[in-house]
């Protein structure tokens, strides 16, 4: 190595580490939502350089002195990059992108402490070699942790259940060769972890949650929907998600309820595309724990992409929001909504201070035929003395963490598709006919939850559940425990499928549609929450021996009487479900009407 090439390599590599840095600061700054694009490709750009530099000159950059987890975080912040990438765009080639690049930094070891020669070596490594050990298992640990939510997020069973085993088993060595380091914080998150995928039985073996044109989509209701394109109509092009509960359901910083929604709101990839993300993916595995890592691409994102499908909707997924904070972000998205634009909010949350309210209200230990001994009708929400808002607030209780009806009706001079969670979402009705400009489109969950006595259903939120997995909300809500025979489950799935498929035909063929529905009936994805919500009031209505509105959710503006419960239409695919999954007797529907 002549004229001192290696160590010059490697100043321009530091160089370059410390100006990617800063713009990757930058853009990891700033808000999901709205303007910043430039500063995530400037990012971009910085760390192209970066790795082609790496990637050219690996040897001489190993003979300064580069070490492999260096490598490592530089991967790691291409694969950060991709995954905020797709938080903001709603890309799934981004999310494909985090994906191969931490499927790459994890199958070839770079954050693996290297083991030392001998005794004699391991103890000249001295306090300094420890500590800078330590940084780096820190390292490894949150690595593995952002690798998960993506895995998660593209339904990887598989590398779920591998991860999760190698982060727990990281967690055990960290405390033993660390023993004066506290890891209580990364305890806690493997808990968090434990409960989310316990919680979240959706990653394994059921259909995705994704809008599938195969199973969501029904060619024989097209012509109906077509009708509706002659007069105005709405697109959703942006949603704000959020929710917030005490003691919720979550990893990092992704809740269960947010989890559910926002895969609820994209396209499921087709089959060229999965083919492209397996090659990708599968390339992302080889083992290279020696050589160059030109395997990697940092350009896939924009090599792969999906022309069978359009775009989908962008959102804003914001965690434990401030009422101020949620205010500002509805405030910047809909000073930038096209006229042809429908904006969704989703608000999970508690109309509670006290911390058990969600537990009570998502596990609904009542049971049904107690329906008021989880919450008193009469008397509702007595730990606040008001019902009349959803509160988003860590602790105490007070004005500042009240998110009023009021405070959402200014943006009602924009078109709105309301989603409230909350045993307090009946306060929303106040929007209905209150509104500055567009009438508002309201789904609202039931005050009180229901569950089969004794059977432990704390999975979230369970409107949001029917209506982003209502087979298994369905499931969950008949005390379905064990696991189903998989060709009693496709006869179930089959059953759900025409019934859905009828009721959209009922819907688009009826006359007393209000125009409110029927301006954003045409959108597959708003469609689909409509469906399921005409299913899960419909199940839940045949839930309870008698009625009770604090049970049902409901709807602003009315739909039409002929997908009401007590339609025979509706009812009949439900007592349908219930008899071939063999719990009809825990469905009241002969004394209904």
């Amino acid at each position: 190595m002549a004229d001192g090439e290696p160590s010059g390599a490697y100043r321009e590599f530091k160089a370059l580490v410390e100006a990617a840095d800063r713009k990757f600061a930058r853009a990891r700054d700033l808000p999901l939502y709205g303007g910043g694009d430039h500063h995530s490709r400037k990012a971009f750009k910085a760390y192209t350089r970066l790795w082609r530099l790496q990637q050219d000159r690996r040897r001489d950059l190993v003979a300064a002195g580069l070490r492999r987890w260096e490598i490592g975080e530089v991967a790691s912040r291409i694969g950060q990059l991709y995954y905020a990438r797709y938080l903001r765009t709603a890309e799934p080639r981004s999310l494909v992108g985090a994906y191969v690049f931490y499927e790459a930094i994890y199958s070839r070891g770079y954050f693996a402490a290297p083991a030392p020669a001998n005794a004699s070596a391991s103890a000249a490594a001295g306090g300094g070699a420890k500590h800078q050990g330590l940084l780096i298992r820190y390292k490894e640990l949150r690595f593995i942790a952002r690798f998960l939510v993506v895995a998660m997020l593209m339904r990887r069973a598989e590398a779920v259940d591998h991860l999760v085993a190698r982060l727990r088993s990281l967690v055990q060595e960290s405390k033993s060769a660390y023993p004066k380091t506290n890891f209580k914080e990364w305890k806690q998150v493997l808990q968090e972890l434990d409960r989310f995928l316990k919680a979240d039985g959706a990653y394994k073996g059921s259909r995705s949650l994704r809008y599938d044109n195969l199973f969501d989509s029904y060619a024989s209701n097209l012509a109906s929907i077509a009708r509706f394109h002659s007069k105005r109509v709405l697109k959703l092009k942006e949603a704000v998600l959020t929710s917030y509960h005490r003691n919720e359901v979550k990893f990092t910083e992704l809740t269960l309820d947010t989890f559910r929604m926002l895969q609820s709101l994209e396209w499921e990839p087709t089959g060229s595309y999965q083919i492209a993300v397996k090659e990708l993916t599968e390339n992302g595995t080889m083992s290279d724990q020696s050589g160059p890592s030109g395997l990697i691409d940092i350009h896939l994102s924009t090599e792969i992409s999906d022309g069978n499908l359009p775009s989908n909707p962008q959102r804003a997924i914001i965690y434990h929001p401030t009422v101020s904070h949620l205010i500002a972000v509805l405030a910047t998205i809909c000073e930038e909504l096209s006229q042809d634009s429908i904006l969704l909010i989703y608000i999970s949350a508690s109309g509670l201070a006290d911390q058990n309210a969600y537990h009570k209200y998502a596990s609904s230990s009542s049971s049904r035929l107690r329906p008021a001994s989880a919450f008193s009708i009469n008397k509702p929400n007595s730990h606040t003395g008001s019902d009349d808002h959803v509160w988003l607030g860590p602790r105490g209780n007070g004005g500042p963490n009240n998110l009023y009806p009021e405070d959402l009706i200014p943006f009602t001079r924009y078109p709105l598709f309301l989603v409230i969670d909350s045993e307090n979402s009946h306060a929303f009705k106040a929007i209905h006919n209150a509104e500055k400009g567009e009438p508002a489109a309201l789904l609202l969950s039931p005050r009180i939850a229901s569950a089969m006595p004794g059977v432990e259903s704390g999975n979230g939120g369970q409107f949001t559940y029917f209506l982003t997995a209502p087979m298994q909300a369905f499931c969950q809500l008949a005390g379905i425990t064990s696991d189903i025979d998989s060709d009693t489950y496709a006869n179930a799935e089959n059953i759900l499928f025409s019934a859905l498929e009828q009721y959209e035909e009922i819907l688009s063929t009826s006359v007393g549609l209000n125009i409110v529905w029927g301006q954003i009936l045409p959108d597959p994805f708003l469609r689909r929450l409509i469906l399921r919500f005409i299913f899960c009031r419909a199940v839940l209505f045949y839930f309870h021996p008698e009625e009770n509105g604090e049970h049902l959710p409901t709807c602003l503006p009315g739909l039409p009487e002929s997908v009401s419960p007590n339609a025979k239409a509706i009812k009949t695919p439900v007592l349908l479900l219930a008899e071939n999954l063999v719990v009809s007797n825990r469905f009241h529907f002969g004394n209904r009407t």
